[in-house]
């Protein structure tokens, strides 16, 4: 399998049933986990994302696509700052229900739609921007993943993929500790749910470190791809453009 594996899984279909089902599981609770288990510096990395691509925001006729969204916190970072038009996508129900509920008590307008990252229902060349923060490794393959990324990318256009990644050496004792441990103690007290961030700490582990994951970009078809550690590596910003 060339991308995520949960335990069980024995094809990249059920794969996927695995991780939509999971998602499912965890919504109604997945914002506050996210900001405690993280001591709320996805916040931080978010607003790193959003400043990294402001040029492009800036541009009244661009178009902006937030893959695999959740509760659509960066969809909505995004839109803050943007000009043009910027929409979400996320292939478990349950998470956009909790992402349209947010953007209604924002007063937003942005748009968010089901669809799987592996096969999404957009004509080549859609969008100028695509982002995807903390979901490109449940992806069941990562190499179909990118190039349905790259066909939907006008030329001219970036891929931006916010991930988990390798922490810096020195620290990856305490990193390893908390994420077997701690992570599905407070996720079975947090969100119910141990197993799944027992997954999440499993996930985090096998998932492509920075140079693998740039090697797989420019093997997709990306060019100019660089990345940038954010927390020692803690998760790291990924960037890479369709010429």
């Amino acid at each position: 399998m060339k991308g995520t594996t949960p335990e069980g899984a024995r094809t990249e279909r059920e794969a996927a049933q695995w991780v939509r089902g999971m998602f499912g599981r965890v919504a109604h609770r997945y914002d506050f986990a996210n900001h405690l288990l993280s001591f709320n510096m996805d916040v931080l990395w978010r607003a790193r994302t959003v400043r990294c691509v402001r040029h492009i925001l800036a541009r009244p006729d661009a178009r902006v696509l937030d893959i695999c969204c959740g509760t659509a916190d960066l969809t909505l970072a995004l839109a803050r700052n943007a000009a043009g038009h910027v929409a979400g996508s996320d292939f478990c129900h349950p998470m956009l229900v909790e992402a349209k509920n947010k953007i209604a008590k924002r007063g937003a307008r942005t748009p968010v739609f089901e669809a799987d990252a592996m096969r999404l229902p957009l004509r080549d060349g859609s969008f100028d921007l695509i982002t995807v923060a903390f979901g490109f490794r449940n992806l069941a393959n990562y190499a179909d993943g990118l190039a349905e990324m790259r066909r939907v990318l006008r030329p001219g256009g970036r891929l931006l993929v916010l991930e988990f990644s390798r922490v810096w050496e020195p620290l990856s004792r305490f990193y390893d500790a908390y994420s077997f441990r701690v992570l599905p103690w407070l996720g079975a007290r947090v969100a119910g749910d141990a197993a799944s961030y027992r997954y999440l700490a499993e996930s985090i582990r096998v998932h492509p470190p920075q140079a693998e994951l740039a090697a797989m970009m420019e093997r997709a078809g990306l060019e100019k791809v660089e990345w940038f550690n954010l927390s020692a590596g803690v998760c790291a910003l990924h960037v890479g453009h369709r010429f």
